[in-house]
């Protein structure tokens, strides 16, 4: 068995407080913080990650050293959340849902995660990078662990 893991919590994923992205964010510094997350794959990213840590209003460094000192569960990590949140409304929440559900990948991107995954580019295609991003996740999990 591997020493690392492919973070297989999808960004379409929300916990209790309704975030989307968080629990997968969770998964991905947590695995960082133990040396277990999978090459390739960015603890704290340019993407989703630091969307969401700016959308809540959370020092993006605070939160990984959060994880790598208390090693919480996902609802110990909510909890700080809300301890340390200082955007932590409904509002907040549904506009930085929305803006996750709605990211678009650049072209070279979806057609080379399509590509890699045998799928076709047309119109039929996912589009969106939540879902591109769980064909990524599942492929590279194959590639690990099951071929």
């Amino acid at each position: 068995m591997s020493d690392t893991y492919v973070p297989m919590i999808s960004s379409g994923t929300a916990g209790p407080l309704g975030v989307l992205h968080l629990p997968r964010l969770w998964q991905k510094v947590s695995l960082e913080s133990q040396g277990k997350l999978a090459a390739g794959y960015p603890g704290m990213g340019r993407g989703y990650d630091a969307m969401t840590c700016a959308a809540l209003g959370l020092e993006e460094k605070a939160v990984q050293d959060y994880i790598k000192q208390s090693k919480p569960t996902y609802p110990q990590f909510e909890a700080w959340v809300k301890q340390n949140a200082k955007s932590l409304t409904p509002a907040a929440i549904e506009k930085h849902n929305a803006a996750v559900c709605g990211y678009i990948h650049d072209d070279e991107t979806r057609k080379g995660i399509l590509g890699t995954c045998g799928m076709p580019d047309n119109a039929s295609s996912p589009q969106d990078a939540v879902n591109l991003n769980n064909l990524d996740d599942w492929y590279e999990f194959h590639q690990a662990v099951l071929k």
